[in-house]
């Protein structure tokens, strides 16, 4: 097998390894690669707004062939967009996008920062954005971030000198880049952060641009590049088997849940950056260019580099661990550096390269993935020294408690150490997201400890430091605690572990409708978090509500088991609106948590802790019709919420729709994005429109305007138009249409109360069989009247809306759900 076959096998290897979450055993060629690394001494900075938005092909060339410390700062973690894998939105799609961003920094070699900005949608201008962001808590990160990771370049991805032409959050990452970058080195500037951080002034800002910003690759390519730098992305590395760009399309395929899987490319490919701010570099093929990134950067550094240089220059591919000598001396004066920030980063390295070199195998497995606080958990240990180096494992310590366990093994070749250690649990800290364990509001996240600020995710909650002996001198490394197992029909398989509640309680539905005076049962799910659980569960309802019986208790034996407990909620007498949290009791102490579990193949399982609470509406509503057909799209938690208000929802998979299938409903709806996820509907519409023209009433939801055709029976454009204000005034114009009198009434005071937006891609032409129902526009803007149009076809009525029910109706607003259920009860006479 030839070298190049083998290096393409083991890259896949190892990218199906972190899909797996299995740890990372590194390659001769990885190894090689890192000491590369080791040997620059410069950090590269990208900023922009969303997951996404990088440019993985930059940031991948950046830490692949410059070999530079390269990080991405993404302002929000993406909890405003929408989900094509699964039915978590808002925070929980937060949680999904954080660890896709970490899977790509995994693929590229980046590393993956954030702010507490909160993505609360599509926003039209930076004005906007940064009054909901509240612009000095938002900057205060940009500028933490600079400080902690210290770049000598910033590079913008987006233009931040053209507010109101693009995405608000877009343009407001680039405004608060080019003021932090002034910024940073002041230190009366959030002094605060000085207790844990130094002030810093990178040497050049960055506008990542291309001809996508010009309009054209025409205008882009007569523009005047005298102020831009540009490189060739597209190199190939022999030691990976792939290019660059390869490299980058696979990174960026990890945000699966965007729909972002695509080809992977090759071959030369031209990337431009436009200079903004301090000192312009001599070479332009050279960001770095003038900025001393050896070793000499540091004092004390010259010694370090002329051992590591010679290891890069003699590295032996076939036996890695002949270096450990040199690189052990290196770590040592390593340890002496007064620079704290490069000390840190080279130590890190060093000890990742050392554990690899010397085939040094560390686990500590939990016998649960989980576990609960003052409770017991076995640890199994395997600890494997597969290099002929002499090597002793002196003590093993658990954090954060600092525990020490004496041991004394001298590891012998390839002779695996196997030893169990029964530790307790003292955290009193749950590992949840970190960003979302106290309430928060439209814009920001509440973070209170700063040293949490910026980092992806929540440190693990117990980790062991191996103190070892390498060539007879000290290392200390560090291993999160894991839970490895194996199912036959999968493999081998590791979980993060978690300390969680002992109890945890979730409401069945997130939003309960009362549609009359009438009680109805709630029910609350209990899950014990540890063996032989008793206690008490109660519900708090609104006031002027009454819940019976006042609390039930509860048994459970095994951990990990539910059990479901029914209670009488009965409404009060007029509309009101309201919250019902569920608590649990036991052992005198109270738990108010939902534990969310989100498990993907491509991240770790996350264990998510929200409040357990649901939102109950007392509403009048009327309904004609019961059974209702649905065609989910990239999904959405439509179908429920229409259980809710007492329709039987079917849901239709598209191989299933015909003629005699589609018969038995009184409408048919389609999910958002149906026709730009869902191919086989262009077969399928013949149906669809024949159940149309035969009496039925078809609600299409909306679709993206890229490349599109929803095989209207009549002409339907569909364009960008949105109204994201979620307040903006919205006008009858069709008063008399039915979709506003039946079977509910609806005026513009059922437009109150709406989350995160209007609506999104309206259509922008249609033909004079639509009549337009609605009018509304965000400010300074012409109104738009796309966001619902109903058309006669045959004896039925074909919608088109671009309303955000999918948001609306799980977030319980009552006007959503009246004038849904008249969508489904348009009459046939109008």
């Amino acid at each position: 097998m030839n070298q190049k076959l083998v290096a393409v096998i083991t890259f896949l290897l190892i990218t199906v390894s972190i899909f797996a979450q299995k740890p990372q055993k590194l390659t001769s060629n990885q190894i090689y690669e890192k000491v590369q690394k080791l040997n620059f001494l410069g950090t590269a900075l990208y900023i922009a707004a969303h997951p996404d938005d990088e440019n993985t092909r930059l940031i991948a060339y950046l830490a692949n062939k410059v070999h530079a410390r390269t990080g991405y700062l993404s302002l929000t973690r993406g909890d405003g967009g929408q989900n094509l894998i699964g039915p978590e939105m808002r925070e929980l799609l937060g949680v999904i996008r954080t660890q896709e961003l970490l899977a790509a920094r995994g693929v590229d070699g980046g590393e993956q920062l954030f702010s507490r900005a909160n993505d609360f949608g599509y926003s039209k201008h930076p004005d906007e954005t940064l009054e909901i962001w509240q612009k000095d808590k938002v900057l205060s990160d940009v500028i933490w971030a600079i400080r902690t990771f210290k770049p000598d370049v910033v590079i913008n991805r987006f233009n931040h000198r053209t507010p109101g032409t693009t995405h608000g959050h877009h343009t407001s990452s680039a405004m608060l880049s080019v003021e932090a970058f002034d910024l940073a080195n002041d230190k009366t500037k959030y002094p605060e952060q000085l207790n844990l951080t130094s002030t810093w002034q990178p040497k050049r800002l960055f506008f990542n641009t291309s001809w996508w910003f010009y309009g054209s690759e025409e205008k882009f390519e007569k523009a005047d590049k005298s102020n831009m730098l540009n490189f060739d992305i597209g190199v190939y590395y022999p030691l990976k088997g792939v290019s660059n760009n390869e490299l980058a399309s696979i990174a960026s395929s990890q945000h699966l849940c965007q729909g972002f899987g695509r080809l992977s490319t090759r071959g030369s490919q031209t990337e431009y950056v436009e200079f903004l701010k301090g000192d312009f570099p001599k070479d332009k093929k050279d960001i770095f260019s003038g900025i001393n990134t050896t070793w000499n950067r540091v004092e004390g550094g010259g010694e370090i580099g002329d051992i590591l240089y010679e290891v890069e220059k003699k590295f032996d591919f076939v036996n890695p661990s002949k270096h450990l000598p040199e690189l052990m001396k290196a770590y040592e004066l390593v340890q002496d550096l007064k620079d704290e920030h490069w000390k840190g980063i080279k130590t890190k390295e060093l000890k990742e390269i050392i554990e690899a070199c010397a085939g040094l195998y560390l686990e500590a497995s939990a016998e649960s993935s989980t576990a609960t606080s003052n409770s017991f958990v076995q640890i199994d240990f395997e600890v494997l020294n597969r290099s002929s180096v002499s090597m002793e494992l002196n003590t093993v310590k658990f954090l954060p408690e600092n525990k020490i366990l004496e041991k004394n093994i001298d590891l012998v070749p390839n002779q695996k150490q196997s030893f169990k250690e029964t530790y307790t649990i003292q955290n009193t800290d749950y590992s949840s997201p970190y960003w979302l364990n106290k309430p928060w509001d439209l814009g920001m996240y509440k973070v209170e400890d700063q040293k949490l600020i910026g980092k992806p995710e929540t440190p693990r909650p117990l980790q062991v430091l191996f103190d070892l002996m390498i060539e007879d001198q000290p290392i200390s490394i560090t291993k999160n605690v894991v839970r490895r197992y194996a199912e036959r029909d999968k493999g081998e398989i590791y979980e993060p572990f978690e300390v969680l509640p002992k109890v945890t309680t979730k409401l069945k539905n997130k939003v309960v409708i009362f549609s009359s005076e009438a009680s109805r049962k709630v029910s609350v799910e209990v899950r014990s978090g540890a063996k032989n659980v008793n206690g008490t569960v109660a519900l708090q309802v609104p006031e002027g509500w009454k819940v019976s019986p006042e609390n039930i208790q509860f048994s459970i034996e095994q951990k990990g088991d539910k059990k479901t407990i029914d209670f009488t909620v009965t409404p009060s007498k007029n509309k009101s609106e309201g919250i019902i949290k569920a608590i649990a009791s036991s052992e005198g102490k109270n738990y108010d948590k939902e534990l969310v579990e989100i498990n993907y193949n491509h991240i770790p399982k996350q264990s998510v802790l929200l409040a357990s609470e649901a939102k109950v509406v007392r509403l009048d509503i009327k309904k004609n019709g019961s059974s209702i057909g649905y065609i989910q799209g990239s999904g959405d938690a439509i179908p429920e919420s229409l259980r809710q208000i007492g329709y039987k929802v079917t849901e239709i998979l598209p191989q299933e729709i015909n003629e005699k299938s589609l018969k038995q409903f009184d409408a048919v709806v389609l999910g958002i994005r149906a026709y730009n996820t869902k191919k086989e509907l262009q077969f399928k519409q013949k149906h669809l429109l024949e159940y149309v023209k035969n009496g039925g009433n078809l609600i299409v939801q909306y679709n993206t305007n890229r490349g599109v055709d929803v095989k209207a029976p009549f002409e339907l454009h569909m364009s960008r138009d949105r109204v994201t204000d979620e307040n903006a005034k919205v006008t009858l114009l069709a008063k008399e249409h039915s979709v506003l009198n039946y079977p509910n009434t609806i005026t513009e005071a059922d437009f109150n109360g709406w989350v995160q937006e209007r609506g999104l891609y309206f259509p922008d032409k249609w033909g004079q069989e639509f009549i337009p129902i609605l009018s509304m526009n965000d400010k300074n803007e012409t109104p738009k009247q796309g966001s619902l149009l109903v058309a006669k076809y045959g004896k039925g009525n074909y919608v088109y809306t671009g309303l955000s029910f999918f948001r609306e109706l799980p977030a319980g607003v009552p006007g959503a759900y009246k004038l849904f259920a008249n969508l489904l009860s348009v009459k046939s006479d109008d």
